[in-house]
């Protein structure tokens, strides 16, 4: 009976935490939060699918494979705004000295690199938190076994 309640319940509100967690990323330049903390949450929300659903369900959602791959695209999008500032003459990860506006209150894509930086970190962090999860996982069950 437990599990029903907690599928139920997971599966109504779900998508209203990855969508809160997508709206802190994309809002992180212009209101408390960020990639972070808005990565933590989608990491989190994946987490609760796969312990709500069972782990395989959850690995079908999300590999390993596809969870490592969006790992370095995560890493790669911040190095790389950084790259295109070096290149463009200012420090790296530079905003405003590089010629990108620093943003308008209530525009989202006002502030230059920011929210691209934002996105690739939250990007990391999420995947980051569901590989741990997933490998924790597959490490206490190896124990298990032997």
């Amino acid at each position: 009976m437990e599990d029903t309640i907690v599928r139920y319940v997971s599966r109504i509100i779900l998508p209203f935490v990855q969508l809160y967690g997508l709206y802190v990323v994309l809002h992180g330049h212009l209101s408390p939060g960020g990639g972070f903390s808005g990565g933590t949450i989608i990491g989190a929300s994946m987490i609760l699918y796969a312990l709500s659903f069972n782990l395989a369900a959850g690995s079908k959602k999300l590999s390993h494979d596809v969870s490592s791959i969006l790992e370095s695209t995560g890493a790669l999008i911040f190095a790389g705004m950084g790259l295109i500032s070096l290149l463009l003459g200012a420090n790296f990860l530079a905003n405003r000295i590089a010629g990108f506006p620093l943003g308008t209150p209530g525009n989202i894509f006002s502030s230059g690199s920011i929210v691209i930086i934002t996105f690739g970190v939250g990007i990391k962090v999420a995947s980051t938190m569901i590989t741990l999860f997933f490998s924790l996982i597959e490490e206490e069950h190896s124990h298990e076994h032997h």
